[in-house]
């Protein structure tokens, strides 16, 4: 069978102003980076449903959440539907860290694949660069006399790689006004927050100068429009705002475009992108971080919420292997029948797919994405298994066949779709942060309480009237329900520890830190970037 990089480079690929022709995009808002990338400036007349692709824990068996957005768009289209994407751009952690090319697969994806998942448009480095000027404007104005007074400096630095030595650092060590400092990955800085959340330029410049950098020696806030550093972050950014235009091998349209983590950011591609989507498209399939507990939370309760979207159903992926392995199964024995450890591993799937119908309100699909060695009678289990809990379950087999996989998916979703849904949130805006924070815990992890550390419960304290109406975001392991990657399945009678607690004054919500997560990953120990290799003509292999 071919490689995934081999069939993206096999597809043929139409010119992008086809696919923008396609959409009824006018030429004149298309801006094209080379044959098949482009930046769109502009809004279509339709208003679109949107179906969020969401997905179980993930687990080390993968469950190929990208690959069925993509192949569903594909088989959408092939049942005569005018359908787009709205997927997130990859981060460079990642692709060199542990989980390679986040581009879909086999026959499921968007391309071209080596630029979407390297440098692409360059949107990730324009969020890098605008996130250490506003570090660099700090330190300078403490090295010119400070007219701020600035005390306590909170703002850390970023960079688009996995790079754990980064994570505590101490800075200003040559010019003698020391202090402890550290890196976050771009993916989780909150720059890429307010990228993937600004409505647009003004509501971007808005939000940048709202950031809180630190605090004064009278205990204020101090603010990047304080600095004077958000117009020329603005400046950085008014390229990179534009939403990209790529497409699947199949030809779909996809806008591909803002790329925070789901464990510890939003996990949401950018709200201009979604929206644009839905002005060119009649349904728009959209992706949502790691599993429902993280991603599809923070869609639905942070980015719903705050630009009024209402998707009309939401798919929920599978394996068959990531189940047995959420059961106990090694990976090295995944391909091995073992219907104990099946069963084991469905009460996790059970609980996303209560928490979307019965705490949102969502109408549901759950999408089983087949791996050459499941047996019809492991998806029977499964299918068994949704249908008691009143959800139907779908074999998808995208990776292998494309959008002619994916039909049957697309059937069930499209009818989902058009079945009314009333969107019910986990929390209400007039909850304090203590208690969004023990809904989300209690209603979508199933813990039995929050144990707040002491750092956490001063902050529960200090920020009070600053947090009124803002939503959580809660940073935990995307393995497990629980803050414990270890707790696999559906675990009870457990707590979530929230260490401490982070106001995002431009992003407007409140990051709450669950248990040992940290906000700049590490690299594995054999990292996929020992795997790369480049020829003399520029053919890059081990993406994935």
């Amino acid at each position: 069978m071919l490689s995934d990089i081999e069939i993206a480079r096999a597809a043929q690929l139409k010119p992008i102003a086809d696919v923008a022709k396609s959409l009824s995009i006018d030429p004149g808002s298309l801006i094209p980076y080379g044959k098949y990338m482009a930046k769109t400036d502009g809004r279509g007349k339709k208003k679109g449903k949107l179906i969020l692709v969401t997905a179980i824990n993930p687990t080390a068996a993968g469950e190929g959440k990208t690959t069925v957005s993509v192949g569903l768009a594909d088989a959408m289209k092939k049942i005569g539907k005018n359908v787009c994407l709205a997927l997130r751009e990859p981060s460079l952690g990642p692709v060199f860290g542990v989980k390679g090319g986040a581009a879909g697969g086999g026959y499921a994806q968007i391309a071209p694949m080596e630029n979407i998942n390297l440098h692409f448009t360059g949107d990730l480095h324009a969020i890098t660069s605008a996130n250490n000027l506003l570090a660099a404007m700090i330190d300078n104005h403490i090295y010119f006399g400070n007219e701020l007074r600035i005390k306590k400096v909170t703002w850390r630095r970023c960079l688009d790689l996995n790079d754990r030595a980064l994570r505590n650092t101490v800075s200003g060590l040559n010019w003698g006004s020391t202090r402890e400092d550290g890196f976050d990955i771009t993916a989780a800085s909150e720059i890429m927050a307010v990228f993937c959340l600004a409505k647009d330029l003004n509501d971007l410049k808005k939000r940048l100068g709202d950031i809180v950098i630190g605090e004064d020696y009278e205990g204020r806030d101090v603010t990047a429009k304080d600095l004077k550093a958000d117009e020329a972050m603005t400046v950085l950014l008014a390229d990179a705002l534009k939403p990209n235009l790529v497409q699947t091998l199949e030809g779909v349209p996809a806008f591909v475009h803002g790329g925070p983590f789901a464990n510890i950011a939003h996990g949401c591609n950018s709200v201009i992108a979604t929206e644009t989507a839905l002005s060119y498209a009649d349904y728009v399939v959209t992706e949502a971080g790691f599993g429902a507990d993280l991603g599809a939370e923070k869609f639905l309760d942070i980015k719903c919420r705050m630009a009024n979207l209402k998707p009309a159903a939401a798919v929920i992926v599978a394996t068959v292997r990531a189940l047995k392995c959420a059961g106990g199964v090694k990976k090295e024995e995944l391909s091995l029948r073992n219907d104990a450890a099946l069963e084991r591993g469905l009460p996790n799937l059970i609980k996303h797919i209560e928490n979307m119908k019965n705490v949102y309100g969502l109408n549901i699909v759950v999408a089983v994405n087949r791996f050459a060695t499941d047996e019809d009678a492991e998806i029977e289990i499964i299918q068994k298994a949704c249908s008691k809990v009143g959800a139907e379950a779908v074999c998808c087999e995208c990776f292998a066949r494309g959008g002619d996989g994916g039909k049957a998916l697309a059937e069930k979703t499209v009818a989902a779709a058009e079945k009314k849904s009333a969107l019910t949130l986990c929390y209400d805006d007039a909850d304090d942060i203590k208690t969004k924070i023990e809904k989300v815990a209690k209603r979508i992890y199933g813990a039995k309480g929050v144990r707040f550390l002491p750092a956490a419960q001063k902050k529960l304290v200090s920020l009070g009237e600053k947090a009124k109406g803002l939503p959580v975001c809660i940073a935990k392991t995307q393995y497990s329900l629980s803050d414990n990657p270890a707790l696999l399945g559906r675990p009870e009678n457990f707590e979530i520890t929230v260490r401490d607690l982070m106001l995002r004054g431009g992003a407007k919500f409140v990051v709450a830190l669950a248990g040992d997560i940290f906000l700049m990953p590490g690299l594995p120990k054999v990292p996929n970037a020992e795997k790369m290799t480049i020829t003399a003509d520029g053919i890059v292999s081990g993406l994935f």
